[in-house]
């Protein structure tokens, strides 16, 4: 009796072996994106970044650098050299910088001095320093024309974007300061009042008209829907954010995301334009090596979500087929703090 319950148990545990075994396991793979895009703004060369290793680990197609690449705030030349020089020793950085495309704009304190615009002593020589850390050529037209702004197109086997470039910095109006103590600016209503400048805006125009893009992503440095904080933002001009609204409208272009930086948190806007087939999202990401940690609040009747206040940088991985963008907010280790997907 004792051999044949020992039979029974040695079957019995086969047959569960036996069955288990035929249950295979099935491993959902995770659909690759067509194009990854990583971009940030307000970074410290001489503070920790934590996030080089991570946004490296995204495989990212291009590193768009929102502004503040560094933080200088000078007009000595050799002073604002060292500083990129600095940057570039960052073995993080220079390990991003030697697999994966880099292209970007500035802000103020790389253009120079805190909030700084058109009035700027020093903008052209500054224009020359930025240039030589993006590796831009000598023989580039980037060279002779005024401002910073430029496009680069990316064609892939599923689809094209374009990346448009601003300048904030170079033309734009002084701004009007606020008696209000818990705002900065007041929005300035003059006429002649810019952001871009007659020049940059002719040229932006055609990129917009004239794109095939699927995908067109508009870096502006400063944020475009968000303006009732009071501080720097395209709402300080809004002649210029109506103009811009129109001529996002009238191009025809698809796909239009505005990117933004400057403000030391990162968060999601979102509006409907009057002809636009599709939502307009300006997805801010700010805060690389320091971020607003006291933040506790302010309007922002565009916002989806909530504001992130801790360091982080921005993921947008593009589906042409289905004309979808995921744009992520994120944090260290490939943490995902915020996540918006819209379909175009």
């Amino acid at each position: 009796m004792r051999h044949f319950s020992v039979l029974f148990l040695l079957a019995a545990l086969i047959m569960g072996c036996k069955k288990k075994e035929e249950k295979p396991t099935v491993i959902q793979e995770e659909t690759k994106p067509d194009f990854v895009v990583a971009f940030g703004s307000c970074n410290m060369p001489q503070e920790p970044n934590p996030f080089w290793d991570d946004i490296l680990a995204e495989q990212p197609d291009v590193w768009i650098w929102g502004g503040d690449i560094v933080y200088a705030d000078t007009e000595d030349m050799d002073r604002l050299r060292s500083i990129y020089a600095m940057q570039d020793t960052v073995s993080g950085y220079a390990k991003l910088k030697a697999e994966v495309p880099i292209i970007g704009t500035w802000d103020d304190h790389d253009f120079g001095v805190n909030d700084g615009g058109a009035s700027f002593a020093v903008k052209k020589e500054s224009q020359q320093v930025f240039l030589d850390f993006m590796g831009v050529p000598q023989d580039s037209e980037r060279r002779t024309r005024e401002g910073v702004y430029a496009s680069h197109d990316y064609q892939t086997g599923a689809g094209k974007l374009k990346v448009i470039i601003l300048d904030t910095r170079y033309f734009r109006s002084d701004l009007v300061k606020d008696e209000d103590p818990k705002r900065r600016y007041q929005p300035n209503m003059a006429d002649d009042a810019t952001v871009l400048g007659d020049a940059q805006w002719a040229w932006l125009k055609n990129e917009l008209t004239h794109s095939d893009a699927d995908f067109n992503l508009i870096m502006s440095s400063i944020q475009f829907l968000s303006g009732e904080h009071g501080f720097e933002s395209w709402g300080n001009f809004p002649k210029e954010v109506e103009k811009m609204e129109n001529m996002i409208v009238q191009s025809g272009a698809k796909g239009v995301i505005i990117l933004s930086g400057d403000r030391h948190i990162s968060e999601f806007s979102k509006t409907n334009l009057p002809g636009l087939a599709y939502p307009l999202v300006d997805f801010t990401s700010s805060g690389l090596t320091h971020s607003y940690f006291s933040y506790s609040g302010e309007p922002n009747k565009y916002r989806v979500g909530d504001v992130v206040s801790d360091k982080s940088y921005g993921i947008i991985n593009l589906n042409f087929k289905d004309k979808e963008a995921d744009m992520k907010i994120m944090g260290d280790n490939g943490v995902v703090l915020q996540e918006l997907k819209q379909t175009y």
